[in-house]
């Protein structure tokens, strides 16, 4: 129980307008969170940190009305009104008449359990989840306001400044210097090195648009499943250049705090999904940076509530999240040795399928043609463009712009240190050299997956896909006998390269998965 005056008499069911259940106390290292029932009231704490500051009651009312009026762009079914609270701290009254001793939001209280991150801890995390979040964040982010050329949110000094902030705060807080500093002043340097090599990019990206007004702090525990629904909540309202953002910082957070929490499948699953509905590939160039600074925030605020709390138990599980954070940062830093993947085959024998389970297994990019192509001509995935064989967005001149977009991507994501799965028929001999060149140029192992099946099932999965409509392919029956009649078959040189997955096998994906784990070891 907090030793907060206020707080305790808030603990009365005496202090509220309404009837309320057990009132439980949440507390943060900037919040005291009272749950009544119907309704959670969320009072800000009188403290400073430098990156916030809630130390008068003016800044907290401030503060309370920004939280209200940023929230309800995402959660307007949670977030409800700021009210005031009358009366002494031993006998307060919520929403009352008074002159206010303190305010607080009042927000729709959802059921225990309905955050992500207790589904996470319970074991009820699911793909549907996953992919919510993808189509929940990436809507927002395209929709939410672009930061102003003239403004300081985005500017690289900017982006520095908050990251080796972080390092501010938890130094002066560690147990054990002589052993845990050195791991600090590793990450401090690598901070500062990449920001160096990447701040010319992070420019660019603000003049490109993507730094945009954010939710600032999202992971799983700010997010929650209200009725089916994917709704993240308790946005960074304190400090504004926390939150205009370059959306892959945003991202990333995410990310991190799933890495963290041992969902590591999902992470990526969410990554792809998320530069899928984006298309955003350019961003994973800065992404290391920012998944290290996320996890240094959660460092950050690890050691920030372990000093606000009596309980050694509780201590020491703070500072336990603090160890699991900064050596997560570490391993961020520390890439592995990127290996590309083409798959090829017919349309109907199950690249995708496998490509994106495989994606997340062993952690990589998934590049689908069919999703990038639409994007090229100005189409979403599961639209209709209506184009047939050699027509519309299939002819050779959107082959041939579809193959060179896939690599330039690609390229990208190699360079930045993630192995790459390119999902396309690749039935072309001179779309196969451009990617086999490319990882020769870039000194990279590569391999070709070759998926088959027979001609018929090729044909019964093209028919049922084509009645689900649930997936960007346009492939046709049509489209199908035009590439077994046109495919250019493998020269000796290529078959080195090439590992053969009959899709029709029971075992295949796991015989797959052995051989790439196999591979990536010999790497690494």
């Amino acid at each position: 129980m907090t030793n907060n005056p206020l707080i305790t008499g808030l603990m009365s069911a005496r202090a509220y307008p309404h009837e309320t259940a057990t009132i439980e106390l949440i507390e943060t290292h900037i919040s005291w969170v009272l749950l009544t029932g119907d309704y959670v009231y969320k009072i800000k704490k009188p403290v400073n940190f430098g990156f916030l500051d809630f130390s008068t009651l003016e800044k907290r009312r401030f503060y309370c009305q920004e939280e209200l009026r940023l929230n309800q762009r995402f959660s307007r079914n949670i977030y409800l009104e700021v009210v005031a609270v009358s009366g002494s701290p031993s006998q307060p009254q919520m929403n009352g008449t008074g002159p206010a001793i303190e305010y607080a939001v009042r927000m729709r209280q959802f059921e225990a359990g309905s955050l992500l991150s207790e589904r996470a801890e319970q074991g009820l995390l699911d793909s549907d989840d996953i992919d919510g979040i993808a189509k929940v964040v990436s809507a927002f982010h395209q929709t939410t306001l672009t930061a102003e050329a003239g403004s300081e949110y985005g500017e690289p000094q900017t982006i520095r400044h908050w990251c080796e902030e972080n390092f501010d705060h938890i130094a002066p807080l560690l147990h054990d210097t002589k052993t845990e500093m050195p791991q600090v002043e590793r990450l401090q340097a690598w901070v500062a090195n990449e920001w160096q090599e990447k701040a010319e990019q992070m420019r660019q990206r603000k003049q490109q648009g993507f730094v945009r007004e954010c939710h600032g702090d999202l992971h799983l525990g700010n997010i929650a499943l209200i009725e089916g629904n994917i709704t993240p909540f308790d946005c960074i309202e304190f400090n504004p250049m926390l939150r205009w953002i370059d959306v892959m910082s945003e991202i990333a957070f995410v990310l991190m705090d799933l890495d963290y929490r041992g969902f590591e499948p999902f992470s990526w699953r969410l990554l792809n999904a998320y530069l899928q509905q984006t298309g955003d590939y350019p961003g994973l160039g800065i992404l290391r940076y920012y998944l290290v600074y996320r996890a240094l925030v959660r460092a950050k605020v690890a050691l920030l509530s372990e000093h606000q709390l009596g309980n050694v138990t509780e201590r020491q599980h703070k500072h336990a999240e603090y160890a699991g954070h900064i050596a997560l940062a570490g391993r961020y830093t520390q890439p592995a040795q990127p290996v590309l993947l083409l798959t090829h085959g017919f349309s109907g024998s199950g690249k995708s399928f496998h490509a994106g389970r495989l994606a997340e297994e062993i952690g990589a990019i998934h590049l689908r043609s069919d999703i990038e192509r639409k994007r090229l001509f100005g189409f979403a995935a599961l639209d209709n463009t209506g184009s047939a064989a050699q027509d519309g967005i299939y002819t050779a001149n959107a082959g041939e712009q579809t193959y060179q977009h896939l690599a330039d991507m690609a390229a990208i994501a190699l360079q930045s240190g993630f192995h790459v799965i390119v999902d396309a028929t690749f039935l072309k001999r001179t779309q196969r050299d451009l990617f086999l060149k490319m990882a020769q140029s870039l000194s990279l192992p590569v391999r070709i997956l070759d998926f088959t099946a027979s001609v018929a099932t090729l044909q019964q999965r093209i028919t049922r896909r084509r009645h689900l409509q649930n997936d960007a392919s346009e492939a046709t029956a049509e489209i199908l006998q035009q590439q077994l009649t046109s495919a250019d078959a493998f020269g000796t040189d290529e078959l080195k390269h090439t590992i053969i997955i009959d899709t029709e096998r029971q075992d295949t994906h796991a015989a797959l998965l052995l051989e790439i784990t196999n591979l990536l070891h010999q790497e690494n």
